[in-house]
Order: C-alpha cells, then structure tokens, then sequence
C-alpha cells in the first residue's frame, strides 16, 4: 500500500489536469507514479518536463531508457525497473539489451560507455573522480552526451527515491530486481 493516497486523476481540476491529461496521452492510463507526484503540483510539473527535454536529447529514447533500468537497480527501485523496461521495449530495445542494461552493460561501445558512466555515478552518488569523466570521452562520448548522463541519473534517482520511499505500487509488468 503506497504511503500517500494516488490521486484520482479524474478529480483533478487545477494546474495539474492538464499536465495529468499530457500523460494520460502517453501512456493511455495515469501510471501510480504520477498520480502519487501530483500531490505536489511542482514535482509533478518538474517530473513531467524532465523527462520531456531528455526525451528529446541526444542519448535518443532508448539509450535513456537503458540509463533508467540500470540506475533503477541500483537503487532497487522495481517500480521504474518495471516501467522503464516496457519503455525501452516501445524504444526499440530487446529483451537481452534492457536485461544487460540493468547490470549496466552493453555490447553497443557508445551504450556501454554511457551506462558505466551513470552505474559510477550512482556507485559513488555523484563523487565521481576525474577519471570517470576521462573514461566516457576515451569511450567516445561528447560532453552533450556526458551532462545528458549526468541528467538522466538525476531524473532517475527522483523517481526511485518517489516510488521506494512513497512505497508506490507498481502497476507495469513486474521485472525482478538483480540486487
């Protein structure tokens, strides 16, 4: 049982319908996430248009997705591992490349870069030395492509702190946590 009441969607007349109406659009339902977040018309507004600009960025969608299973076991969040699983299937990623995604590999050198960077910034919750960041461009990846990880670890450590500390059911297919 969630530690705050989902909100009912339905009921929602201010500032936040139409935010909830954009992600109904998306995912045709309101996912127990957003409806926990929309006690709070900021985080809900913040949350929403985070993962709007990374959507759009230059990881692409589904290298964003892989990023989110890899942080959400990490922090043994099986809420976004389960929702971001399904995502990154809709992205265009496989079963086998989600799966390896959330143990933070990748046979792909640009992925692989990408998600050794974000699983070392969980590791050490950002204290990262300079060798870490020397390692993504030795890999290849620019710095657009390292802020951009830097800021997909961000968006998901928010949603899996939300869903682990507010205890929000989940309500995707459940994946099994390696952690």
């Amino acid at each position: 049982m969630s530690r705050v009441e989902l909100t009912n969607p339905d009921q929602i007349t201010d500032e936040r319908a139409e935010t909830l109406a954009q992600i109904k659009g998306a995912f045709g339902v309101v996912p127990n996430m957003f409806k926990a977040v929309a006690h709070s018309p900021a985080a809900l507004q913040s949350m929403w248009a985070q993962f709007g600009a990374l959507g759009k960025g230059a990881l692409g969608a589904k290298l964003g997705e892989m990023v989110a299973v890899a942080v959400a076991d990490q922090n043994r969040c099986d809420y976004c591992l389960s929702a971001h699983t399904m995502l990154g299937k809709k992205a265009g990623a496989t079963a086998e490349e989600m799966s390896d995604a959330q143990n933070g590999k990748s046979d792909d050198p640009r992925a692989a870069a990408v998600l050794a960077l974000a699983t070392v910034l969980v590791e050490k919750r950002g204290q990262i030395a300079d060798a870490d960041v020397q390692a993504a461009r030795d890999a290849g990846l620019s710095q657009e492509e390292i802020v951009e990880t830097v800021a997909h670890v961000a968006l998901n450590v928010f949603t899996n702190y939300v869903n682990v500390a507010l205890d929000v059911p989940v309500d995707f297919t459940r994946v099994a946590l390696t952690r």
